[in-house]
């Protein structure tokens, strides 16, 4: 991706949207560096991944290459906590939807602009994805049992939501960032817990926190975006 469109992806936000944006930055970067012990990896991954939001609120292509990028650094964050669940979920699971989510955006853009068209979700493809959650779950939460998964219910129900997101987000559907926002909250609890052993977890906390409010920017984007593509057809 050349230099000119980043900066083309940079200069669509708005106000309100680099404010939050640059809030979010912000917030890590101070949690991380109030840390006992700083792991800037971990640093590295939170400011990627809150970037790579503020543009699928956007439903802009660019979200989902930034959502690969971060699924498979999250994945190797969660292996060294053993959270195996999340590396499972992110690294075999998340990235290679993204990847998916990613060709279904730039198949279907809403009338030559950068931003993706947005789908209404129906009853059929509902079903399906109730089936396959289902399924997930159950093969998920033997798998990491087997794997003697840190904080073993907290991480399926991770599994879970996430799952649902991705393929929501597959679906071009606004609900995707409810999903996500249900994955936030469970990944702020499983990072408390994580953080009550060693508190230098802390920061993945206040991560989790800002991802969760870009979330809920997101879906309420993604249902303006919605109202506006209807009214243009």
């Amino acid at each position: 991706m050349s230099s000119l469109r980043i900066k083309e992806h940079f200069g669509s936000l708005t106000r309100f949207e680099r404010i939050l944006w640059l809030t979010s930055l912000v917030v890590v970067t101070a949690s991380f560096l109030l840390s006992p012990a700083v792991d800037y990896l971990n640093l590295a991954t939170s400011l990627i991944g809150v970037t790579g939001l503020i543009f699928l609120a956007k439903g802009l292509v660019i979200g989902q290459v930034i959502t690969i990028v971060f699924s498979l650094l999250y994945g190797i964050i969660s292996f060294f906590y053993a959270y195996y669940g999340e590396v499972l979920t992110y690294a075999g699971m998340t990235l290679p939807m993204a990847v998916v989510a990613m060709v279904e955006w730039i198949r279907h853009p809403f009338e030559e602009g950068g931003e993706v068209a947005v789908a209404r979700v129906r009853g059929g493809q509902i079903v399906v994805m109730s089936l396959l959650t289902v399924v997930v779950t159950i093969v998920f939460y033997y798998l990491l049992r087997t794997l003697g998964t840190a904080n073993l219910e907290v991480s399926t129900l991770s599994v879970t939501t996430s799952f649902v997101a991705v393929y929501l987000s597959a679906l071009r559907s606004p609900y995707y960032a409810v999903a996500y926002s249900a994955n936030d909250i469970v990944l702020i609890v499983l990072w408390i817990m994580a953080s009550i052993e060693d508190p230098s977890y802390i920061p993945m906390v206040t991560c989790f926190a800002m991802f969760l409010a870009n979330d809920i920017y997101g879906f309420v984007n993604w249902r303006r975006m919605h109202r506006r593509q209807e009214e243009s057809r």
